[in-house]
């Protein structure tokens, strides 16, 4: 083990707050799809934000089965979650707005609002697909739908402790119970990958099948990719040079794959094929896709605290290690491939409560140190925050 002398060390520490301070000073990057900037508790009008109350209540059921946990992204916070609404009436509703308080502070207007096209893009009816405003904001007899939610901070103390929401229903409205939000300390993760011109795909935006990837296993109701990217490099606006059908054509094709944590592997997979990628002949996986070839080769790892690491697609014969090992951050674990239910050469990565793909709940997260470029061209150092936005470059280094 080699020994750092305390001026190492000193510039080492003067090193990591420089990327700490150059990341708080950063401009906040643009809002993702579909989030709400939240707005500084003012007084509400007189009445403006009262109930209506009628007799029978409205049957409209409001849940939030996974309380939103606060994380930064891009020089904000953000709360990332879903309301359940189910209508037990057997008339049909429609949904004019969600309005969300901070439960902690009586008296004070809604600190965001969805309404007009924010709100019909929010909703997704599981089963239904399409359809115009009006019909997504329409829910009808015994129907339920998710509201799923992205709501915006400038400033991390204005993140409120509890969460209240009223669903506005035309003439009247129904509002749902107080929900914490739960402020644990984020797991601060190492880099899945090394090198740079990787791209943070499909992310915890609306219109992302990550984040509203809803799935029922074993009779439970989960989004275990609501944190989910797709890691993929992207140069000069391609992911490939030469034949597009051909997976080594892809840049991100056999690039190693990194141990974000010391941890202990709970799942290692081998032996699935490549899949020819997919162009506009279309796709045909190699292997039938079943939940027990989904992923493809992978590898999970149980880093501790109910946490699980999870990589997916990766190449034929390159993973490294067998269910028991222990490895620590920063081991290759094995190379970026196209198996599995994958269109074109990426890693699948998230965070979830069990190690099951499909079967848990995603978690947020945060990496301890990288470079962003963004939409202007411009690179930021960001530092212990959530890698967001599919517009945007990351640079990893060596």
């Amino acid at each position: 083990m080699a020994i750092r002398t305390p001026a190492r060390c000193a510039g080492i520490a003067a090193l990591i707050s420089s990327v700490a301070s150059m990341a708080s000073a950063a401009a906040p990057a643009p809002l993702p799809a579909g989030c709400e900037l939240a707005a500084r508790g003012v007084a509400a009008q007189p009445g403006g934000d009262a109930l209506k109350p009628v007799f029978p209540p409205i049957q409209l059921q409001v849940r939030t089965p996974v309380e939103p946990i606060p994380f930064p992204s891009g020089g904000r916070e953000y709360l990332v979650y879903e309301l359940h609404l189910q209508n037990f009436s057997s008339d049909a509703l429609d949904i004019r707005g969600i309005d969300v308080f901070d439960a902690g502070k009586a008296g004070l207007a809604p600190v965001a609002r969805f309404e007009g096209a924010q709100l019909a893009a929010a909703l997704n009816a599981p089963g239904v697909d399409g359809g115009d405003d009006a019909q997504r904001n329409r829910l009808e007899a015994r129907q339920g739908v998710v509201a799923f939610l992205c709501l915006a901070f400038d400033d991390k103390a204005a993140v409120p402790g509890k969460l209240r929401h009223r669903v506005r229903l035309g003439e009247a409205s129904a509002e749902g119970p107080v929900i914490g939000v739960r402020r644990t300390a984020l797991p601060v993760l190492g880099r899945p990958v090394a090198g740079k011109d990787w791209s943070p795909r499909n992310g915890p935006h609306i219109g992302s099948h990550h984040r509203m990837g809803l799935w029922v296993s074993e009779g439970h109701a989960s989004i275990s990719r609501r944190f989910a990217i797709d890691w993929r490099i992207v140069k000069n606006g391609e992911l490939f040079s030469g034949d597009a059908r051909d997976p080594k054509s892809y840049y991100a094709y056999g690039q190693d794959v990194l141990a974000v944590a010391n941890g202990t592997v709970v799942r290692a997979r081998d032996g699935s094929p490549d899949n020819v990628p997919r162009t506009a002949a279309g796709f045909s996986p190699a292997l039938p896709v079943t939940m027990d070839t989904i992923d493809g080769n992978a590898v999970v790892l149980r880093l501790g605290n109910g946490q699980y690491a999870y990589y997916a697609h990766l190449q034929p014969g390159s993973v490294r290690v067998r269910e028991g090992d222990r490895v620590r951050r920063g081991q290759r674990l094995g190379r970026i491939g196209n198996s599995g239910d994958s269109r074109w050469p990426h890693l699948h990565f998230q965070l979830t409560t069990t190690p099951s793909l499909m079967g848990s709940e995603g978690m947020p997260f945060v990496l301890d140190r990288y470079r962003m470029m963004g939409a202007d061209g411009n690179w930021q150092a960001r530092s212990r925050e959530f890698p967001w936005g599919d517009d945007v470059a990351i640079d990893f280094g060596d």
